[in-house]
Formats: C-alpha cells, structure tokens, sequence
C-alpha cells in the first residue's frame, strides 16, 4: 500500500511503543516521516533503519514537545530534508496516577508541560506549517471519558489537548486541513505501569478479549491521515476494543 506516497509526516515520541507503531505504519504506507524522541537515539534510529529497509525514507530529530525551541527545530529539519509538510501526528504524552489527594506541583508541571503546553505547541506549529489539504491527529486518551482511579491529573492534561484540537479544526477546515484525536485504550507496550491484575478485569470488561496493540492504534492513525478521511475533523476516536 502506497497510499502516503510523496506526503511528509511528523511523528511525535515516535522511537518506542505507539509513536514507533505509527512511524513504520506511516513508512510502510508510502510517507516520509521524521522520527521525534527526547532520550532515546538508538531506539529513534533503529526505528529510522526500519523504515528505510522497507524502502521508505526517514530520520530521527531530538526535541520535547513542551519546549517552543525544540518544536520549532523539528519542524525546520523535517522541512529542510523532506519538503512541505502534509502530516502531524503528536503522541507525545507524560503521565502521573496517584490519588488526588497526593498530587504535588512537580506532578502537574510533569504532565501538563507535555500534555497540554506541549500540545498547543505542536498544534500551532502544525497549523502555520503544514501544507492545504494536510492532517493533524492529536493523541488524547480514554481517560477523559471514563475516570480511571488516581487518573485525573493524567485525564485532566490530556483533556487540554483535545479542546485545543477540537478548536483548531474549525479554525484551519477552510483550509481543507483535518484535526482530529484518538484516545487510545489500555495498551500493551513498554510505558503500561500495571499489573497483571490490574489489567486482567480491564480486559474481561473488553468486548474484544484483550489488551490493545500498538499496531492496532497505528492502523486507525493511518486512516485518518489518508484520503479517504477527507470528510472527517474535530472527531474523537475511542481506540479502545469497546471497553467504553
């Protein structure tokens, strides 16, 4: 499938887990994509290699999302090795579970200058930079539709991402841009924090049997940003195997 071809994307914390999930997904799909990560360059370029050896083109830059600087940069190498930018995927999230009641100010600065500074950042970025006709995915989570114990703070900053995109795909439509979220459910990578009995009634609750894979995520991502998601903005998708 080459339906990407000729199109840029950037891929937010893309070295690991969902983000890497995306970044081959997008390659494979024909796209140019620019591999984001803040500490880790082997896994980035591992990720970059794999693209390549399946006969795409990519490469891995460092920057935080929560730093206008970084994001800046991200977008000027993307745009001086690849060309005009069609795609802007943001993955890129911090997370914090623990009671209300626990929470300090290190914890909000933790999740909110990622999740929800860093979002408008990235979003704006993308709204000046991205080509006519281009797609935006915003990752959110299931969390801000069904409260999860010690998640508020998580849900809470993830939530700001979502109203931020929301608004951006009235504000950019004339422009044939789409700007939507997905909010993933519990999934099965390397950043899942919980037990084995904590995510096995999580599962028993899913329709579908079984914890989410990256892949899963990826395949929804890559429809959003194809053509024949043209007629689709200011949605949110629950990826999640029906547990809501």
């Amino acid at each position: 499938m080459v339906a990407l071809t000729g199109k840029v994307a950037i891929v937010t914390a893309s070295s690991r887990g969902i983000g890497a999930a995306v970044a081959h997904r997008l390659g494979r799909d024909g796209a140019a994509v620019v591999v984001n990560y803040v500490a880790s360059p082997e896994k980035a370029e591992a990720v970059v290699t794999a693209i390549k050896a399946q006969g795409g083109q990519a490469i891995a830059v460092q920057g935080s999302v929560a730093k206008k600087a970084d994001v800046t940069r991200l977008f000027d190498q993307a745009e001086q090795q690849f060309g005009s930018i069609d795609i802007v995927v943001n993955v890129a999230g911090a997370s914090v579970f623990k009671p209300h009641t626990e929470l300090t100010d290190e914890d909000f600065e933790k999740v909110f200058s990622v999740n929800a500074r860093g979002a408008m950042y990235m979003l704006q970025a993308a709204a000046k930079r991205i080509a006519d006709g281009g797609r935006i995915v915003q990752f959110s989570t299931g969390g801000t539709v069904m409260p999860i114990f010690g998640g508020g703070i998580y849900a809470a900053s993830k939530a700001a991402g979502e109203r931020f995109a929301f608004a951006l795909a009235k504000e950019v439509g004339n422009r044939q841009i789409t700007v939507n979220v997905v909010s993933p459910g519990v999934t099965d990578t390397d950043g899942l924090i919980m037990s084995d009995e904590q995510v096995a009634p999580l599962i028993q609750q899913t329709p579908l049997g079984r914890l989410g894979q990256p892949t899963d995520i990826a395949d929804v991502v890559a429809f959003l940003v194809s053509d024949d998601a043209h007629w689709m903005t200011g949605q949110n998708l629950q990826v999640n195997g029906g547990i809501l």
